[in-house]
């Protein structure tokens, strides 16, 4: 194989897109082709700004922030809110040393540029959530992209694709890490279900995206190309070969190719550039939180819901989320025989091991209520269940039985005015308020206050919490919250906590 030097191929990079020009004369108005050229379209036209700004509300951004010490990473002396700019020639002489280390071939261009700016300038702070999300993916990435024997800069595609955020979903559907729309996620073993959706797992999705990119990389071997197809597939890219003329270059097929796949190497190149030299551009990594290593991954053997898992493990239930995304129902549709992974904090999958069979006996006190709402229904005999079904609201159902909101909201103890598919709402034919729905025939008293029942004191001792004491007296943590006007789960030793059985 010929080699040419770095600053070369850049020259005849910059010969393609001029050459380019009059072939694309005849799509574009002459604004148009100046905007184009510069390279402002190109990052207008991408999802990457869309995708930056939706890992803002990543949640473990919200309550913990960065506890790295800036102060020692600014190795450069940078007044806290300066933002250092470079010559061109600058940029260009960091990438062409970046493209020494790789397979990859990056070069320099106004494209290039325009991303940089986006990164290291316009959208500085989510830069930095994306370096320290990448404390928490890139080991996974890294560890399965050498094993498929893929060039490891590869981990950056994922923040062009998704800026990290392991939820992110895009307006053509696609989803993930990754962003695998569902044919192609199907098409590489990712299961999608009512309750489940593989393309959210960060594990199987990257094995997916791994084996994926191997396969385009057999077909073109250009990465450029592979990047190319990767975003808009194999059959765009082929066409804009055919109207290139069959030239196989990424640069060559550019004009052809959709506004957003033009910005979509440009970007790849850019955010590879800003990770790798992000304190030259005085970024720092905000903490995410908690890291990959951190967790640990326990299996599942019976059907379970996450409500389960936090009341009775005491894991925070952002945590459960965040770390086992795919579960997009926060079900785990489980059995012996198909268990199911869940990746929990380290201290918590311990617990859940030690505790797994209560675990899937436990009722939360989600499935409490529900319970309760069906024994209520046994007792009274002018009233019934409805099971709410796709795209009714309380208002509709109200209007179907002929009874108010406010009703059907105070017969099933509902304080906002959210229901979801398959839940369970006592209707009552009469209108008859749940003092009467509630009594008891044989009492005359309320449900909640029948002649049996005590109130019993415990005293707290060390290491205990509100879920390891409700599942000692068969009652929830938020009961016992209830119970002692309590507005958070902090207890202490030697507090006296009031007990209903």
């Amino acid at each position: 194989m010929l080699w040419l030097p770095l600053s070369h191929l850049f020259a005849q990079t910059v010969d393609t897109l001029n050459t380019v020009n009059d072939s694309i004369d005849m799509e574009y108005d002459e604004q148009e082709i100046k905007d184009l050229n510069s390279g402002k379209a190109v990052v207008e036209e991408s999802t990457v700004i869309e995708m930056l700004e939706a890992v803002s509300s990543i949640t473990y951004f919200k309550d913990i922030y960065l506890d790295i010490d800036s102060a020692v990473m600014n190795v450069y002396g940078y007044e806290p809110d300066e933002i250092p700019v470079f010559d061109d020639s600058v940029y260009a002489q960091r990438i062409e040393a970046l493209a020494r280390e790789t397979t990859i071939p990056l070069t320099f261009n106004t494209h290039v540029k325009s991303f940089i700016d986006l990164y290291a300038n316009r959208r500085r702070t989510q830069s930095s959530r994306m370096l320290g999300l990448s404390h928490v993916y890139f080991p996974l990435f890294e560890d399965l992209l050498d094993k498929y024997n893929l060039p490891l800069e590869l981990k950056y595609l994922a923040m062009v694709e998704s800026a990290l955020n392991p939820t992110a979903g895009s307006r053509a559907g696609a989803k993930g890490l990754w962003q695998f729309m569902l044919a192609t996620g199907k098409d590489y073993g990712l299961r999608v279900t009512s309750l489940l959706d593989e393309r959210y797992d960060p594990m199987k999705e990257t094995v997916a995206a791994c084996q994926y990119l191997q396969s385009l990389y057999a077909r073109y071997g250009d990465w450029f190309l592979v990047l190319a197809a990767y975003n808009s597939g194999p059959g765009t890219v082929n066409k804009a070969i055919l109207r290139a003329g069959g030239v196989r270059n990424y640069w060559a097929i550019w004009p052809y190719l959709p506004k957003e796949t033009r910005g979509y190497v440009p970007a790849f190149i850019a955010v590879t550039y800003v990770m790798n030299f992000a304190t030259e551009h005085n970024l720092y990594p905000i903490n995410p939180g908690l890291l990959m290593h951190g967790t640990d991954t326990v299996m599942v053997r019976d059907h379970v819901a996450f409500d389960q898992i936090s009341e009775c493990v005491g894991v925070p239930m952002e945590d459960i989320v965040f770390f086992n995304p795919q579960y997009t129902k926060r079900i785990i549709p489980a059995s012996s025989d198909n268990p199911y992974a869940l990746r929990l904090p380290m201290k918590y999958a311990l617990r859940f091991v030690q505790l797994e069979d209560s675990i899937y006996n436990y009722k939360s006190t989600a499935a409490i209520t529900q319970e309760r709402i069906v024994e209520q229904v046994k007792e009274v005999s002018d009233s019934f269940t409805h099971t709410v079904k796709k795209g009714e609201s309380l208002g509709s159902i109200a209007k179907k039985y002929h009874v108010s909101v406010s009703n059907v909201k105070q017969w099933n103890h509902l304080r906002k005015d959210t229901i979801h598919v398959g839940q369970k709402l006592v209707i009552y034919r009469s209108g008859a308020p749940m003092a009467q729905a509630g009594k008891s025939k044989s009492s005359g008293k309320s449900s909640g206050q029948t002649s049996s029942s005590t109130v019993k004191t415990h005293t707290v001792k060390k290491g205990e919490t509100l879920s390891s004491i409700g599942r000692k007296y068969g009652c929830s943590a938020n009961q016992i919250k209830k119970w002692n006007g309590l507005k958070n789960n902090n207890i202490k030793v030697g507090q006296k906590l009031k007990i209903k059985k």
